[in-house]
């Protein structure tokens, strides 16, 4: 399957796209009303204006640093995934996607980094949960409580759920990573997610070697897990051919595979493949008709 990531409602009918995936509330905080006809996406802790508006949402690290696009390694602000208020919101907007389509997609899901969060909440409950289950408060403790407030996160969000749910990765199958870096436990996650997506962004794939290495390290990592695994290339202004060359080596590792934010590059690349497919074709003197 070929789909299309976009925020333009008109363009998840194209009919070179088999899915469109549409944005209704972005990182930068932007919000749109969900499309029935289109697999709705929520970004979900990255929200610039909920952390412009208000500080106290945002994670900090032990030492107190805000995870803003003010730190030199983050491009957007992150929300604390324990405040109760906001994942509230969040499963409100879930709600609605899946009302308009029962597909939906979670983006930005997980604490910015493995040096966060230390707000007064989440030590607060860090230590609650420790107490609880009569851990030692150490950090392998303190690894296991984040991916449980993930986790539990995106339990509620399927049970809202009446269709596919689609879960983004941060590119990055080095085992334990994810568990570390974001709080994602891949294995306790599958039990609710369908499909993991993974954005695979170049603004040109001249070459596609990591492409290719980063895929194959994420199939492997999914292999045991049940969930199927897609992977999302970058569309704005890439050279069409090298479009068609790294759909090609990601079509090897993933069940789907989908363009982002340039739709009509990614339809003229699906038609060049098309295109070049048919010209290869060879037919008998008596198939053809004078």
């Amino acid at each position: 399957m070929y789909g299309v990531v976009t925020r333009n409602a008109e363009e998840v009918d194209w009919p070179e796209f088999d899915r469109g995936f549409y944005e209704v509330k972005d990182v930068t905080g932007r919000a749109a009303e969900p499309l029935s006809n289109a697999v709705n996406m929520i970004s979900c802790f990255g929200d610039n204006a909920a952390a412009n508006e208000n500080p106290e949402l945002v994670p900090v690290d032990d030492e107190g640093n805000l995870a803003t696009r003010d730190r030199t390694y983050f491009d957007w602000a992150y929300i604390c995934p324990t405040n109760e208020k906001y994942r509230a919101g969040l499963l409100e907007i879930v709600e609605d996607a899946a009302a308009a389509n029962g597909d939906v997609r979670l983006d930005d899901v997980g604490f910015p980094r493995e040096e966060y969060c230390h707000c007064e909440r989440c030590e607060r409950r860090f230590s609650e949960w420790s107490e609880e289950n009569d851990r030692d408060g150490d950090e392998a403790d303190w690894f296991e409580w984040r991916a449980g407030v993930i986790t539990e996160f995106v339990a509620d969000a399927a049970d809202r759920i009446p269709g596919r749910l689609y879960l983004t990765l941060y590119p990055d199958p080095y085992p334990g990573h994810l568990y570390r870096r974001a709080g994602l436990d891949i294995d306790a996650l599958s039990e609710y997610v369908d499909e993991f997506v993974v954005p695979l962004y170049d603004t040109n794939y001249g070459t596609t070697y990591w492409l290719e290495t980063i895929a194959k390290g994420f199939q492997t990592l999914l292999a045991d897990t049940g969930a199927d695994l897609s992977v999302e290339l970058y569309a704005v202004n890439v050279d069409v051919d090298d479009l068609i060359h790294a759909l090609e080596v990601a079509d090897e590792y993933t069940k789907d595979v989908l363009f982002g934010y340039d739709a009509s590059n990614a339809a003229a690349a699906l038609r060049r493949m098309t295109a070049d497919e048919k010209s290869g074709e060879t037919f008998r003197p008596e198939d053809s008709t004078r």
